[in-house]
């Protein structure tokens, strides 16, 4: 939408007053200065100015990242990321034999998976898991308790295993462990917790090996299966992806949360002192969340990161995560609530609420092709008991798209940065052929218009002719077939 700050002319539109849940009044073709949309028409115009991602500013974003990223390889303080050795060295080739299982603990569920792999003939023969939710006391409660309840689940998923399944005679199951929380890790099967988030306060966990805590509590279940490869959500997505194209280089989450992870070459890790690996490369985990230079913000985005749990960390998740998307609409209209009366004289109650406004309500209300944008309507009407008109309805979605649309290419601009590393590294070898990065999460899932506003940005950043090399793909739940996968190369059996 095209909006004038001084002297707007007059607009002619629908703009009868209607109901987000009953059916619209008649509406009436007139010519309007609609007082509260003239007085929102600033606050949009700076909004979309202070959003605004033009190629210099993608660029200067993606050479910052690859920067970034040579100096986190530099030094484990020499950046915003972190650049930590996955100690994954050996990646999927499609030979894989046997039964594997997964544990996927990131939340307040956790996830068991089982696989049976058949080799390059039969690859994924077949596939099994469970959800389990975890009570809330045992997030507060300690160690031991949390890892025997998981270990427990295991043993019953373990129990049912049939059929296709088959796990040959005096084997020892075999686990890959994803684990969604900050740790640092030691190798390939083990990791010191750093410290719990998302809502954990377990005690007697942090410094400890958290792949010890759990073969100790399985252990205890009477259970016979050991931890071979732990691994996070990301790396997980790059595995499972290879295990099906070899030409995968990069894996990226874009969901509540945001990381990235990538092929890297052993000697392009100078904090590596004693490179030791038959392959010559690993997977490094960025942590771009922690990226922060040069990017685009916004008033809004400044007073989110101040209130937040940890201001001045995470701005690059904070600006393209689905965490955060909603949260910083909810606030942009807040403002023109308050500033502009959007919504007539009173501010409603619920739009003062944080975090009342979530990414997919923001996804739906883009995906709106109604003649009235009725979903709009009905949205607003649920979220804040807002009755809107027309003109307001479009407000709202050119304030949603402006966000989502900073949020794709910003992300593709972070993207670019690690093609970009990877090209300069290996002179050609990147842009000149096919080279996949796997995607996965949510957000980048459910969100058409996110999804096209990344890949616009790839393309405009790397050119028509090198973009056609670069496939962007979704890898739909790697993560949990990847950390089975990783648990297969990392088997103490010959397949």
């Amino acid at each position: 939408m095209s909006v004038t700050a001084a002297n707007p002319p007059a607009v002619r539109l629908f703009c009868s007053p209607r109901s987000g849940r009953g059916a619209p009044r008649p509406g009436v073709v007139m010519t309007v200065r609609s007082p509260n949309i003239v007085s929102a028409a600033p606050i949009l115009t700076k909004l979309q100015r202070d959003c605004a991602t033009p190629l210099p500013v993608l660029r200067q974003v993606a050479d910052a990242m690859a920067a970034d990223m040579r100096a986190g390889l530099e030094a484990d303080s020499g950046s915003d990321l972190k650049m930590i050795l996955s100690y994954v060295d050996v990646l999927p080739t499609g030979n894989e034999k046997g039964l594997f299982y997964a544990l996927d603990l990131g939340g307040t569920n956790f996830r068991v998976l089982r696989v049976q792999l058949g080799g390059k003939e039969e690859r994924v023969i077949a596939t099994e898991f469970e959800q389990v939710s975890i009570p809330q006391e045992l997030m507060f409660g300690t160690s031991e308790e949390l890892f025997d309840f998981i270990a427990s689940g295991l043993a019953k998923f373990a129990q049912k295993e049939a059929g296709k399944f088959h796990l040959p005679q005096g084997r020892t199951r075999e686990l890959g462990f994803t684990f969604s929380f900050p740790v640092k890790q030691t190798s390939i099967d083990s990791g010191i917790l750093i410290k719990w988030t998302k809502g954990f306060a377990v005690s007697g966990t942090a410094g400890k090996d958290v792949v010890a805590c759990l073969n100790e509590a399985m252990k205890r279940q009477g259970l016979d299966m050991r931890v071979s490869a732990l691994v996070n959500d990301t790396v997980g997505t790059l595995a499972g992806a290879r295990y099906w194209d070899d030409e995968v280089m990069v894996a990226v989450i874009l969901g509540t949360g945001t990381n990235a992870c990538y092929v890297e070459r052993l000697d392009a890790i100078p904090k590596l002192h004693s490179p030791n690996s038959a392959s010559g490369r690993t997977i490094v985990n960025t942590e771009w969340g922690a990226f922060s230079t040069g990017l685009p913000l916004t008033e809004f985005d400044r007073e989110m990161d101040a209130e937040s749990i940890n201001p001045g960390e995470q701005i690059f998740e904070k600006t393209i995560s689905g965490m955060y998307l909603g949260e910083i609409v909810r606030r942009v209209l807040l403002r023109m609530a308050k500033d502009a009366r959007l919504f007539g004289d009173s501010v409603p109650e619920k739009l003062q609420m944080p975090f009342s406004l979530r990414t997919p309500d923001m996804c739906a209300m883009q995906q709106d092709t109604s003649k009235d944008f009725e979903v709009v309507g009905s949205i607003l009407y649920d979220m804040a008991g807002i009755d809107s008109n027309l003109c307001t309805r479009k407000i709202v979605i050119d304030v949603c798209d402006t966000i989502a649309k900073r949020g794709g290419r910003l992300a593709g601009a972070g993207i670019v940065g690690i093609l970009q590393k990877l090209e300069n590294d290996s002179k050609g070898v990147i842009f000149g052929k096919r080279t996949v990065v796997a995607m996965d999460g949510g957000l980048y899932e459910h969100y058409p218009q996110y999804r096209s506003y990344l890949q616009d940005s790839v393309t405009e950043l790397l050119g028509p002719e090198i973009s056609k090399n670069i496939v962007i793909e979704h890898s739909k739940d790697g993560s949990g077939i990847g950390a089975a996968l990783l648990a297969a190369t990392n088997s103490m059996y010959e397949h």
